[in-house]
């Protein structure tokens, strides 16, 4: 006879899981059998929010299910972290704990029905009543979390600390590996008509460009997707989730497309007389609200969801597909490569011009330290295999538009959710310990999880996080000048989004970690090498301009 919390963390084990991140008291049993059974790092950081975004990191960096967990009373916190990996599509399971049926309803201390709140985030919410089901539970969840298009998952393990994994079980408790990584299946169309359709639509078109978008990243094709775009001449455009699918120094790039973009993106989209979505959900922020491009521009949409085809566009080819094959497949259908065209070449005068017109701002040598010299500077001395981890909000549009992805780098992104990047990045770093992570953030998120310095220390967790720190939330000035009807007053500046000035480096040196305060341009490139190179955590506070405000979306 087996118990559920041993059945449990074999599994766990089996699938490849080599951090789980939690917040006591849950799942006390499996706990203990991870510890006595397997060699998964049980990472206890200070909310359960930040266990989510560890758990989102983690699985962003490794293509593998990130593990999380909270007993009952913080299962709703759990669920705010599991939003950004619901609008992400990243492979994150929560285990939780819940209701006993024995209590229910009798008013039991901190009971609340949590399983409602997990609906909205999650591709499978489900309870585990029994013992005897946690295997079979547990299997489903990795199947729907890697399958198709990835997500978050979410079992409720019964009892306020899941104690249901104190039960005997006989159940069978083997792993299927192959839902171990992102993607199990790689799915093509039943014929190559669409394929033969879609390379003869774009070979037609005197302005095609193609928008690489999460799903691209997500399947690893990335290689397959230059390969294609050399072959036919297409210019690449990427959302956010898909701006390391292509390097920003290929003569066919022309930045991230939509709203926190670069202009010669929206510019290229706008002027197109074909677009082609790969792996890209057409949402409000790729199009900037469905303007780039305009509703009735021919599209191609090839998507492993067959829901998201179509969705905004009407497409003229629709192919139901997982994007490595289908690119690779349409790469060995096209018999002879094009040459440049002059739509390539003008498109690649608009990349040009870009650099041009923000040159000023990326080498600029004031004080306090522009947030474009900033990104420069990382772009410059990332190393070629780092992973970089962003924020939302001006973090988001900065790095969006002025970073420049470069070699085999990894760009992971918050999906709208401000302060994910920090504990994400400490996720990211656990599942690829290997990878330098480097980690952008303003101030106004860094606050959010500031108490995961620590956790990083006593897990030595060597992320190194840059601080764009100018004391303020500046990304709501422009709002706030239109709510005052013109320009808001001191008054209001000050009590809607201006902070106190913190040194954040003193904050990370008390905590154990280590702290570098920049305060000149000139200081940037060292204070990188720095952390990159002391293995500790790093946090580098950097004095930015409160009045730099990140340019909006062209049109």
């Amino acid at each position: 006879m087996t118990i559920g919390g041993e059945a449990l963390a074999r599994m766990l084990d089996g699938y490849g899981v080599t951090h789980i991140f939690h917040v006591p008291a849950v799942l006390r049993r499996t706990m203990v059998e991870l510890e006595r059974q397997t060699d998964i790092k049980r990472v206890r950081p200070h909310s359960e929010k930040s266990a989510a975004y560890m758990a989102d990191g983690y699985a962003r960096a490794s293509g593998r299910p990130g593990v999380c967990m909270a007993q009952v009373i913080g299962a709703l916190n759990l669920a705010a972290g599991l939003r950004d990996a619901h609008l992400a599509h990243s492979p994150v399971i929560a285990f939780t704990g819940g209701r006993d049926p024995s209590t229910k309803f009798r008013k039991v201390y901190q009971e609340v029905d949590d399983v409602p709140a997990f609906e909205p985030v999650t591709k499978m919410n489900a309870t585990v009543d029994d013992a005897e089901r946690i295997p079979d539970m547990v299997r489903q969840a990795f199947r729907v979390a890697t399958s198709g298009s990835p997500g978050p998952v979410h079992l409720q393990f019964r009892g306020n600390e899941g104690q249901v994994d104190l039960g005997e079980i006989t159940a069978d408790e083997s792993v299927e590996t192959q839902y171990a990584q992102v993607p199990p299946y790689r799915p093509m169309p039943a014929d190559q008509s669409p394929l033969h359709e879609a390379i003869g639509a774009l070979r037609t078109a005197e302005r095609p460009v193609i928008i690489a978008g999460g799903g691209v990243r997500a399947s690893g094709a990335g290689h397959a997707l230059r390969a294609f775009a050399e072959k036919m001449q297409i210019p690449v455009a990427t959302s956010l989730n898909g701006k390391d699918t292509i390097t920003a120094d290929h003569p066919l790039s022309v930045g991230v497309v939509g709203t926190y973009s670069r202009a010669s993106a929206n510019k290229t989209v706008a002027a197109a007389d074909l677009v082609c979505f790969i792996g890209s959900e057409t949402g409000g922020m790729t199009t900037h609200f469905w303007q780039v491009p305009a509703f009735g521009v021919a599209t191609i949409q090839i998507d492993i969801d067959p829901e998201a085809i179509g969705r905004n566009y009407t497409p003229q080819v629709g192919i139901q597909g997982d994007a490595r094959s289908v690119l690779e497949a349409m790469v060995a259908l096209v018999d002879s490569p094009a040459s440049p065209t002059t739509w390539s070449e003008s498109v690649a005068q608009s990349v040009r011009t870009w650099h041009g017109e923000h040159a000023a701002e990326l080498t600029s040598d004031e004080v306090p330290i522009r947030p474009e010299r900033m990104c420069a500077e990382l772009s410059a001395n990332a190393p070629d295999d780092a992973i970089i981890v962003v924020d939302t909000g001006h973090a988001g549009m900065w790095m969006g538009g002025m970073y420049d992805v470069l070699a085999e780098q990894s760009y992971l992104r918050s999906a709208g959710h401000l302060g994910w990047a920090f504990p994400a990045a400490l996720g990211a770093k656990c599942g690829a310990p290997d990878r330098p992570v480097l980690c952008f953030t303003g101030d106004s998120g860094f606050w959010y999880h500031l108490s995961e310095i620590e956790t990083a220390v006593r897990w030595d967790i060597p992320a190194v996080i840059l601080v764009n720190n100018n004391s303020g939330g500046n990304q709501s000035k422009r709002g706030f000048d239109r709510a005052y009807g013109g320009e808001q007053t001191e008054q209001g500046a000050h009590e809607l989004w201006h902070f106190t000035d913190v040194n954040f480096a003193a904050i990370a040196e008390q905590m154990g970690a280590l702290g570098i305060r920049v305060e000149r341009p000139g200081e940037l490139a060292g204070a990188i090498e720095r952390g990159l190179a002391s293995g500790r955590p790093t946090v580098i506070d950097v004095v930015t301009d409160i009045d730099a405000l990140a340019p909006l979306a062209v049109l």
